[in-house]
Formats: structure tokens, C-alpha cells, sequence
């Protein structure tokens, strides 16, 4: 049984019931993000073949802008998702939230696997693309916070950061699965075959996993953060006010390290494809490959650092990861000029960086805010940075190479973001261990108990 309290040294003693429980929390919290970055990635590898289904098939460059235009609006509307079911979530609860969520991005995938293409019903046919991908994108404004509020309220104290590191993992093994079932039906169907109904297959397969989620995620009690404020009557009627009035600092701190996290992770697992074929003359088959295997190594070390911040806390490990990507960037994309076996090796080397990041920014964001505007906080600083410096990546990239005509640009790129979250890390105080329920969520509710990890 574990104790607790406000004392943040209190030590505990795991049982396996309490291991079984953050099984549980783990799955609910992750298996959101999977189907999101599995349609995410499904959208993205079959953008050429959506424009010749949804598109006039005058001007095939015209209908792929359309496409990636479309891809995004998706994300440009997250932070509208994000002022909705943040507040949302602080008001009634992190588990309603995530069912909510789970639910409108896998019944508008579903949608979009079903819709007739441009040829049946004409200029309706991106029309309602474009809506279900808004539908998509909005509900995917308020995954992010709800799922990292969750774990984080639910892991066990000492096991924090390895909890939350999950939400990580789910993203890269969805991008993963995406990239697999596109790769299958590449080597598996002619172009015919693909543009009239192998297509559809990545979106209605997305959709069974959505309702397992939805399934998973109806189950699960909410959090003992939560269910305590709810029991005392202290749930906030207007979170992010109360955020803008008393955490500002927070969100934007918060703010910095998502930025630090973005930034590396579109640039090294998106970005340095295009980069290896456009710039050092490798193969797409040789640079797809690289990508898979930084992914794969993600999935074994994310949960792997977000132990050790655990173990030795949060900000030795991401000060550490963002000073080394400072150090380390420019030289990296150096060593790529050198040839193939130094691209991987400079590729590497960014991923254990990344995933040293991935592993402990969320769980040390969850834990800055309070219980009664941690949702809040979590989906405005995530959603703002990915719509300001995540999907921008490869454009300015291209852009910034183009005026230079240097083709070292990523490297001081990423060191910029390696600067603001330095930044953000250093004022931030270590919270490891901490207790996530504060005196200005309330000073009389009880914190959590034995019974409500039981629970």
C-alpha cells in the first residue's frame, strides 16, 4: 500500500495492485494519442493519392496543395480545440473528456474512410473533407491535455515520469503503425487498386481502435486530483481565466519546453527525410528508413528517460537534453555533409536527444500547473506551440535554405528552440515527486489516500 501527502519526500511502497493501475492509466492515456498520430501519419504518406480521390484531376500539383492545405487547417484549429475541452476538462473531469475526444477523432476518420471521392459527388467531396479533417483537428485540440492531465493525476508518485512518458510512446508507435500500413499498401496494390478503395483502409481501420479506446477510456474512474476537487466543491467555473490571472508564468514556461520538444521532433522524425533526399543526395527508401529506426528507438528510450527523471529528477535530464541539442545540432548536420554512415550517425544521436526531451517535458509541465487549471494550461501551451512552430517546419526550413542557400539552417534552427527551453527549464523549480493537489486548489480537501489508489 502506498501513503501520501502534501510532503513531497514521503516515501512509498508499490504494490501490484498499484502496477496493474498504471497498466490501466497507461493504456486510457495512450491509446488516444496512437490513433491520432496513426491517422496523422496515414493523411500525410497517402496525401497524393486523397488528391486524385477528392480533387479535380486537371492539375495534380494543385489538388496535393489542396491536400497539404487541408492537413494544415487540422492544425491550425487545434488551439480552438484546445480552449474548449481544456476548460472543459478542468470543469468535468479528466475521464468525460478523454472518452469526448476519443470519440469525435475516430468517428470523423471513420467518416472520411467512407466519403465518395471528387468523381461521385463533385466539389461536395472536399468539402466534407475539409470538414471532418476541422472535426479531427479540434477534437485533437484537447487530446494532449486531457491525456497528460490524466496520467499525470494517475501514475504513482515515484513512478511519474515513467507514466506520463507513455503518452510519448503511443504517438511514435501511431506514426509507426501508420507508416507500416501505408508501406504494406504500397507493396501490396497497383496504382488502381489504391486510388479506388486502397486508400480508405489506414481511415476505417482507425476506427475500431477509436472504439476500443472509447471503451477503455469509459471504464476508468477519474482522477483522485480530480474526484477531490469535485467532492469539496472547488472545481473552477472559468480555469482559463484563473490561469490568466494567477498561472501566466506557468503557461509560459510550459510553453518553452513544448517548443523545445516540437521543434526536434518534426525536424528529426518529418523533416530530415525531405532533407536527406533534397540536400545530401540519399535514397527516400534509405532516408524512410533512418526515420523508422530514430521511431524505434524512441519507443525503447522515452519511457527509459522518463525513469531516470524519476530517479534523479526533471530538470537534470531535459537541462541535459536541451543544452546537448544546443551543442550538438550544428555539428550534427555537418557530420550528415560526410556521407551516409555520418547522416546516421548525426540522425542517431538528435533521436536519443529527442527522446530525452519527449521523455520528461510532459510530466513536467503537468506537474507546474495546479490540479484546477492543469488541463486548462497543458492544451493552450501545447496547441499554441504546435500551431506556431510545429507543422512551420518544413516550410521555413525550405524557406530559410532557399535564401541562404546554406544547407546547415536546421542546425541553428533547432538551437534557437534549444535556447528557449533552456530557458524555461532554468526558471522552472524540480517537481519530481511532487504532490500535484497545492493549497490554491483548496487548503481543506483531503489529499490522495491508499484507498483512492486502490481505486
Amino acid at each position: 500500500m502506498r501513503t501520501w501527502n502534501s510532503d513531497p519526500t514521503t516515501t512509498e511502497v508499490e504494490t501490484a495492485t498499484d502496477v496493474v493501475a498504471l497498466r490501466k492509466s497507461v493504456a486510457a492515456g495512450a491509446v488516444g494519442v496512437f490513433v491520432h498520430w496513426f491517422d496523422w501519419a496515414a493523411y500525410a504518406y497517402l496525401a497524393g493519392t486523397v488528391a486524385t480521390v477528392f480533387f479535380p484531376a486537371e492539375n495534380s500539383t494543385t489538388g496535393l496543395l489542396a491536400v497539404f492545405g487541408v492537413f494544415a487547417v487540422s492544425f491550425g484549429i487545434r488551439p480552438v480545440g484546445a480552449l474548449v475541452f481544456g476548460p472543459l476538462g478542468d470543469r468535468i473531469g479528466r475521464k468525460r473528456t478523454l472518452s469526448l475526444v476519443i470519440f469525435m477523432m475516430s468517428g470523423a476518420t471513420l467518416a472520411i474512410g467512407l466519403l465518395p471521392g471528387y468523381a461521385s459527388i463533385g466539389i461536395a467531396a472536399p468539402v466534407l473533407l475539409v470538414v471532418l479533417r476541422l472535426i479531427q483537428g479540434f477534437a485533437a485540440g484537447g487530446e494532449f491535455g486531457s491525456a497528460a492531465s490524466f496520467l499525470a493525476e494517475s501514475a504513482p508518485r515515484r513512478r511519474r515520469g515513467f507514466g506520463v512518458s507513455w503518452l510519448e510512446v503511443g504517438s511514435l508507435l501511431g506514426f509507426l503503425a501508420g507508416s507500416f500500413v501505408f508501406l504494406l499498401l504500397s507493396a501490396g496494390l497497383d496504382d488502381h487498386q489504391l486510388t479506388s478503395w486502397g486508400w480508405r483502409i489506414p481511415f476505417l481501420v482507425s476506427a475500431p481502435l477509436g472504439v476500443i479506446g472509447l471503451i477503455i477510456r469509459n471504464k476508468i474512474e477519474d482522477t483522485p486530483e480530480y474526484r477531490a476537487l469535485a467532492a469539496g466543491d472547488a472545481v473552477p467555473r472559468s480555469p482559463v481565466r484563473e490561469l490568466l490571472r494567477s498561472h501566466k508564468r506557468e503557461l509560459f514556461q510550459a510553453a518553452g519546453l513544448m517548443a523545445a520538444m516540437h521543434v526536434p521532433f518534426y525536424a528529426v522524425l518529418t523533416y530530415l527525410v525531405t532533407y536527406e533526399t533534397d540536400h545530401l543526395g540519399h535514397s527516400a527508401d534509405s532516408a524512410a528508413l533512418l526515420s523508422t529506426v530514430i521511431s524505434l528507438l524512441g519507443v525503447v528510450l522515452v519511457p527509459l528517460f522518463g525513469l531516470l527523471s524519476d530517479r534523479v529528477g526533471r530538470k537534470p535530464v531535459f537541462v541535459g537534453a536541451t543544452a546537448a541539442l544546443l551543442v550538438v545540432s550544428t555539428p550534427a548536420f555537418l557530420l550528415m555533409r560526410t556521407g551516409l554512415a555520418g547522416t546516421w550517425i548525426a540522425g542517431l544521436l538528435l533521436g536519443v536527444i529527442l527522446a530525452a526531451i519527449l521523455g520528461t517535458y510532459a510530466v513536467w509541465s503537468a506537474e507546474a500547473f495546479p490540479t484546477r487549471t492543469r488541463q486548462s494550461g497543458l492544451s493552450i501551451a501545447y496547441n499554441v506551440t504546435a500551431a506556431l512552430f510545429a507543422g512551420t517546419v518544413p516550410y521555413l526550413m525550405t524557406v530559410l535554405i532557399s535564401v541562404t542557400g546554406s544547407s546547415l539552417v536546421p542546425g541553428p534552427y533547432l538551437m534557437v528552440f534549444a535556447v528557449g527551453g533552456l530557458v524555461a527549464a532554468l526558471s522552472l523549480k524540480e517537481t519530481a515527486g511532487s504532490a500535484l493537489l497545492r493549497p490554491e486548489d483548496t487548503a481543506d480537501l483531503p489529499l490522495r489516500t491508499p484507498a483512492d489508489d486502490a481505486a
